[in-house]
């Protein structure tokens, strides 16, 4: 299902207001909830998560975090819960890009796999174990932010700066899975995606000013394009589609690109597609005369069967080297200084 437009406005609406007491109850049980304590594994844990529902750039920012622990001599391994495949995924898969699809494990793990080993389980502490088995030494969980099973040694808050935590909120009132409060107690770092961190929330102040006032340091990052594909997309006339957390981050990059966006089609985040609704993609992308193109992510559920472009994306911290002293951070167990 797509996220409801009144829970990224700037202040709560009527409707926000008349769900905020089951908002305060839902809230109130999941702060409850992240502060038991996990179980241990014998390898370290590093959650990637957010604050709200949906999606922030959780799965790059894990990217991103693999590869500067990979320099550093580590063995990451990722472990999601699988988000988006079609059954769950009760006994843990070590997940085999070449074989796996998004039906079976779901979109993120194939796109993480590429990077370092992979495994789904919805019991999050049955993952951890065979991880550590396999020779992890650290473990990247992506997304389990309020998900108390697994004891976390580091934990990493991804926020998409054009909409923070949207009205401020508990679901179903707004975004928020728990009270912002809450959640920054027990946070190591924030990750601030995207040139509008500053955005105020529905409390007068922004998620950055928030955080610093707790203690917590924060990181300005965006997402950067492939060079490769940009240069190719300058001045090609493209029908976009995309089923991620916010699709127009997508169409407006494209656009930013130089690119002729003759069309474009929203779905709800980790959309299955149809062979129907991608013929009927095909189709309008022809009659626009234009390349059809998507996500990473949506490619992965797709498959490679289709003739499909495809916009890879990377995490860069506007200050370099600031991923590096991250991991080492998250490795000792410390809360960042930035």
């Amino acid at each position: 299902m797509r996220a409801p437009a009144f829970w990224w406005k700037s202040a709560p609406d009527a409707l926000a207001h008349l769900l905020s007491p089951l908002g305060a109850l839902y809230g109130a049980v999941v702060a409850r909830r992240i502060e038991q304590a996990g179980e241990r594994v014998g390898a370290p844990v590093i959650c990637v998560g957010n604050f709200v529902a949906g999606g922030a750039g959780k799965t790059p920012t894990a990217i991103a975090l693999a590869h500067e622990l990979i320099k550093a001599g580590q063995t990451p391994f990722f472990l999601s819960r699988g988000y988006g495949a079609q059954t769950p995924v009760t006994e843990p898969i070590i997940v085999d890009a070449a074989t796996h699809d998004a039906a079976v494990v779901g979109d993120e793990p194939l796109l993480l796999a590429r990077v370092a080993p992979a495994i789904v389980c919805a019991d999050r502490v049955a993952g951890a174990r065979l991880a550590a088995a396999r020779g992890a030494s650290v473990i990247i969980m992506d997304d389990g932010l309020q998900n108390p099973a697994l004891a976390k040694d580091f934990r990493i808050a991804v926020v998409d700066g054009a909409v923070g935590v949207g009205n401020g909120k508990c679901l179903p009132a707004g975004p928020l899975r728990a009270p912002l409060g809450a959640q920054l107690k027990l946070v190591d770092c924030v990750v601030v995606i995207g040139a509008n961190a500053a955005r105020a929330s529905a409390a007068g102040a922004s998620v950055e000013a928030a955080a610093k006032a707790s203690g917590v340091t924060v990181c300005r990052a965006r997402l950067t394009p492939d060079a490769d594909t940009a240069a190719r997309l300058r001045g090609k006339r493209v029908f976009a589609f995309a089923g991620i957390g916010r699709p127009e981050k997508f169409f407006d990059t494209l656009s930013s690109l130089g690119a002729d966006v003759a069309g474009v089609r929203a779905f709800p985040d980790h959309y299955t597609y149809s062979p129907a609704q991608l013929a009927e993609l095909h189709a309008k992308a022809e009659e626009a005369g234009a390349m059809l193109i998507t996500t990473e992510k949506d490619r992965a559920r797709i498959g490679a069967a289709c003739a499909i472009a495809v916009l890879p994306v990377s995490l860069e911290t506007e200050e370099p080297g600031l991923f590096a002293r991250l991991a080492h951070a998250a490795l000792a167990g410390q809360r960042f200084k930035a």
